[in-house]
């Protein structure tokens, strides 16, 4: 859960700490005082979208804070990759910290630690789900409704496997594709291939060849003035014939000198090492001029022969790689595809045997993912019309279209399927219409799903986005967030208006919902991971009902204030007092009447936390 939550510089907040508790916490105020600007900087803090904007006009940084205590299951999730990376508390406390500046770049801090957002994502992606107000909008996307559906289903590990699978059939046929195309094009191919490597072989390569040839060709470009240094060099060592004063002479007799002194004093014994070291490495430096010396030659042939072989491998290396290594590597992935190439129909049978192999698979998969979203739907549809009549629409009917389209290249089917299935809570109704054999399919498998709503009875399911008004979608976007909510492992659940379009007299009982959603599902009388969290989960919640507001474990009041001329958002805990003071001003209300309707509301509230929903129709 998110324990605390420190926000500095960020938006309109120049400073603000805040304490959460684990239950329903309650956000209030008035539009515009800066209760979405909490949630998001909630979402930075998470590994949202860095923009330097949010900073505060005049400061040069913004910086969040959140310290979350994690539940065990959070703990054994986490632990192995916070051990892995150095990050590993103590307790069962985790400490985030994200960064803005206004040179654009951010910085993210675990437990103290600077890390990249990508990591800071990877550490945050299991401890919050916001529900924002613009979430409305995905379920008029038709794409959200598969990605919903899966995730009420708990089929991720499924869907993982189906899109391996699917990929894998893909790749075999694009080889499949590629071994198939024109006769011509692949002698073309073919010949051209041949040349290159051919061309690479007789020219006979090993790795480092270029250096060595560099070095001769200096050696013998410049051969008369290497010997004459050389030989300048050996005479400075050796000396002339009638000339005794050589190098090597003077260091012989120094070297006599000097062991006559280590005898007189032994402590120059040393020193007398030291010199014989040195008489030593002169007399291996001459052998190694000699032998230099007789390596040397004036060769203009072989120069030419160095020079022309320079050529031909500078022009293997712009046809066919950077460098030697390159051009080998190439040679290597010509001579496998021209393999494959000569070899084509053998490779054309192989693939297909394996093309057919992983399109049974594929079949198989799909058809059982398929099977498993049509169970989870009729069970979501079931969930979401008790949900419905909970939040006053009564005889709403939910249903899940499925769809499947006749493709030769499809996976073929074990038994035909019709072109559209409707799937409700009471059962299953096919579409009529040409029967599909082989489904046309991608990575998400062979199902196209669609929400389907009957608002008020007697009406015929149709299409959620164009049957939906607005209080009607942001009713079935409780009603599914509910459902889903509840099937949800993560911690933390910011719910950030989500009940717009939703009157007074259902406020109450989406506040009760959304509640119970905090109630371990022990106390629910539900076994743990048969429906929630068995901890049971934090709930953060901003609304302007005051229906809902009084459900609240803990209530918070943000307000805009101007002071030394700069607005500012500030945000308090309200005791009773303070509580009943801002329930009564949202319900509109003054004087004695305001506390009036704000005592119902707490004790109404009161009541159905009491029953802990077992008896209160939810």
């Amino acid at each position: 859960m998110l324990r605390e939550l420190h926000i500095f510089d960020f938006a309109i907040i120049d400073e603000l700490h805040v304490t959460l508790e684990p239950g329903f916490n309650i956000l209030t105020g008035e539009t515009g005082a800066g209760k979405s600007i909490l949630i998001d900087a909630v979402a930075l803090l998470l590994g949202g979208r860095a923009d330097s904007t949010a900073i505060r006009t005049g400061a040069d940084r913004a910086r969040v804070e959140g310290q979350f205590i994690l539940p065990p299951l959070q703990q054994a999730t986490l632990a192995p990759l916070l051990e892995q990376e150095g990050l590993l508390a103590e307790d069962s406390h985790l400490w985030l910290t994200r960064e803005l500046r206004a040179n654009g770049r951010s910085m993210a801090r675990i437990n103290g630690s600077l890390v990249s957002a990508a990591l800071l994502r990877r550490v945050a992606e299991g401890l919050v789900d916001i529900h924002g107000q613009s979430e409305h909008l995905s379920l008029l996307r038709m794409p959200e409704h598969l990605k919903l559906l899966d995730r009420f289903a708990g089929l991720a590990e499924l869907r993982s496997t189906v899109s391996q699978s699917i990929r894998r059939l893909q790749t075999t046929r694009r080889e499949l594709a590629a071994l198939r195309e024109g006769e011509q094009a692949r002698q073309q191919r073919i010949e051209l291939l041949r040349f290159q490597v051919q061309e690479i072989k007789r020219a006979a390569l090993h790795p480092g060849e270029m250096q060595k040839l560099e070095e001769e060709r200096v050696r013998l470009a410049n051969a008369k003035q290497l010997a004459s240094l050389t030989a300048t060099l050996l005479t400075l060592f050796e000396g002339e014939e009638n000339e005794s004063q050589s190098i090597a002479d003077l260091l012989g007799r120094a070297q006599r000198e000097l062991r006559v002194l280590a005898r007189v004093d032994a402590t120059r014994a040393p020193q007398e090492k030291t010199l014989a070291e040195i008489v030593y490495a002169v007399e291996d430096l001459m052998g190694a001029l000699r032998d230099y010396r007789d390596e040397i030659e004036f060769n203009p042939q072989r120069l030419a022969q160095v020079e022309g072989r320079l050529v031909l491998l500078q022009q293997l290396e712009r046809k066919y790689g950077c460098d030697l290594a390159g051009v080998l590597d190439y040679a290597a992935r010509a001579t496998a595809e021209l393999e494959m190439l000569e070899h084509s129909d053998e490779h054309i049978a192989a693939l297909e045997l394996t093309e057919q192999d992983l399109r049974a698979t594929a079949a198989r998969l799909c058809e059982e993912l398929s099977r498993r979203r049509q169970e989870a739907a009729r069970a979501l549809a079931a969930g979401v019309e008790v949900e419905l009549a909970d939040l006053q629409m009564q005889g709403a009917r939910f249903g899940v279209s499925f769809r499947w389209r006749e493709d030769a290249d499809g996976i073929p089917l074990e038994a035909p399927l019709p072109p559209e299935m409707r799937v409700t809570a009471g059962g299953s109704a096919a579409q009529e219409g040409a029967p599909v054999h082989c489904a046309a399919f991608d990575v998400t498998g062979m199902d196209r799903l669609e929400f389907l709503v009957a608002p008020n009875p007697g009406e015929g399911l149709k299409p959620l986005t164009r049957i939906a008004s607005g209080g009607e979608t942001s009713r079935l976007m409780l009603a599914l967030k509910t459902v889903l909510s509840r099937a949800d492992h993560t911690p933390t659940l910011i719910f950030d208006e989500i009940d717009q379009g939703i009157g007074g007299r259902v406020g109450a009982v989406v506040g009760a919902k959304l509640w119970r959603l905090t109630v371990p599902a022990a106390d629910q009388g539900v076994e743990p991971g048969e429906e929630g969290m068995a901890e049971g989960h934090q709930v953060l919640c901003i609304t302007h009902l005051p229906q809902l507001a009084g459900f609240g474990d803990a209530h918070y009041h943000v307000q805009k204030i101007v002071t030394g001329g700069r607005t500012v958002a500030r945000a308090r805990r309200l005791d009773h007092e303070a509580c009943l003071d801002e329930l009564g001003q949202m319900l509109g209300l003054q004087g004695a009447s305001a506390r009036l309707g704000a005592r119902e509301i707490l004790e109404q509230a009161r009541e159905l936390k009491r029953s802990r929903g077992s008896d209160s129709g939810l």
